[in-house]
């Protein structure tokens, strides 16, 4: 009987949350995301990458958030908004955008695993909720284990040829799926929806088919 149920689980829709830990909107995703794609009876397929690489080909060495001082200014704002509306922590790190190699890393390595979305949240947590530096080997470690991870393998895993490999072809695989900025959502259709705000129209077109 739990063979079959898992096999109808698994015809659920699935929709791939692209995410970078140093994405403020990719915050306000990563805290909703779970609960709404549950209520939706949907799949997610957590996809933590880089948007460094991304933007460097466009000619940027930082945030666009800080190249624009008036959306920067505008984005913080609308931010401290969000985050009084859905009931969420908010301090401005410094500095931003915050280094989140280390993180990135980790989440790839356990992305598949049952602790990804509470160590997923507890990072933008970290970041946004406290102004903590989630460069922080020693913060990371602490958060695993709040997470139930294997602490030790999740930190060795960050080294290894593979998650290095793997998050780098991360990275090509969104710029090939055509992601620009976090947080995306793709459908299995490969239909592309970008931003916090289009959160819940992708899990409706995903709930529908």
């Amino acid at each position: 009987m739990s063979d079959i149920v898992s096999a109808r689980a698994d015809e659920r829709p699935l929709i791939e949350f692209w995410y970078e830990f140093a994405s403020t909107y990719s915050y306000l995703s990563a805290m909703r995301i779970e609960t709404l794609a549950h209520d939706c009876n949907i799949r997610i397929a957590w996809r933590p990458f880089l948007l460094g690489p991304i933007f460097k080909k466009q000619g940027w060495d930082t945030s666009p958030f800080n190249l624009h001082p008036a959306k920067g200014r505008y984005m913080w704002q609308d931010m401290e908004r969000q985050c009084e509306r859905y009931g969420l922590p908010f301090t401005m790190p410094a500095p931003f955008p915050q280094h989140s190699l280390l993180a990135a890393r980790i989440a790839h390595g356990g992305r598949q695993q049952s602790w990804i979305g509470a160590f997923t949240r507890s990072v933008y947590v970290a970041e946004f909720g406290q102004g903590l530096d989630i460069s922080d080997e020693g913060l990371m470690a602490n958060l695993l284990l709040e997470a139930g991870a294997p602490v030790t393998q999740a930190l060795k895993d960050t080294g290894s040829s593979e998650t290095k490999i793997g998050l780098r072809a991360a990275v090509s695989e969104a710029e090939e799926r055509g992601i620009f900025g976090a947080p995306s959502f793709v459908l299995e259709s490969g239909e592309l929806f970008w931003g916090d705000d289009r959160l819940e129209l992708a899990l409706e077109t995903a709930a529908r088919g």
